[in-house]
């Protein structure tokens, strides 16, 4: 009697803790648990791909921007990558008109971004800075908080325009 009450507490535990545990019984098959966490934390992860729509945060004239190609052969974009974006919203009398193409700097993405001290960086929303072929900033304001990583990725133009910098 204690031995079946035993090998179905064993058998309940196993289905709750699933792959958590290395075991030789537990590693034969996938867990449902397992494939959900996979799930969650790749959610977590996910950084600015096509189809990402992005605040603007300079005087350019556009409001929001989508985000069409990630430049470098890369799927994504993170802090600091250029990127090809449709302008989608734009103020009326800017430089920049609703449906033209722009290349654009990422200067603020909600995925953590490691620096080298050990600290982490992360913001509220995913915003850009419009740029010419050149590199050159379109806008002659950038607003808000701007990270110090652009200086390696060449864009001290930005950090110099930006009224704070992260």
């Amino acid at each position: 009697m204690a031995a079946s009450n035993s090998s179905r507490l064993f058998k309940a535990g196993r289905s709750i803790l699933g792959g958590l545990s290395n075991n030789s019984v537990g590693a034969s098959r996938p867990s449902y648990d397992m494939t959900c966490m996979d799930f969650v934390s790749q959610q977590q992860r996910a950084f600015i791909q096509m189809r990402t729509n992005l605040k603007v945060v300079d005087n350019s004239g556009a409001k929001r921007v989508m985000c069409i190609q990630a430049l470098k052969g890369r799927k994504g974009a993170r802090l600091g990558d250029t990127i090809i974006a449709s302008v989608k919203e734009a103020n009326m009398g800017g430089k920049v008109k609703k449906g033209e193409v722009h290349y654009a700097v990422v200067v603020r993405a909600a995925m953590q971004r490691a620096r080298c001290d050990g600290s982490e960086v992360q913001f509220d929303d995913n915003a850009v800075v419009l740029i010419n072929k050149q590199g050159e900033p379109i806008g002659t304001r950038v607003f808000g908080p701007v990270p110090h990583e652009l200086r390696r990725k060449k864009h001290i133009k930005i950090l110099s325009l930006a009224e704070h910098m992260a």
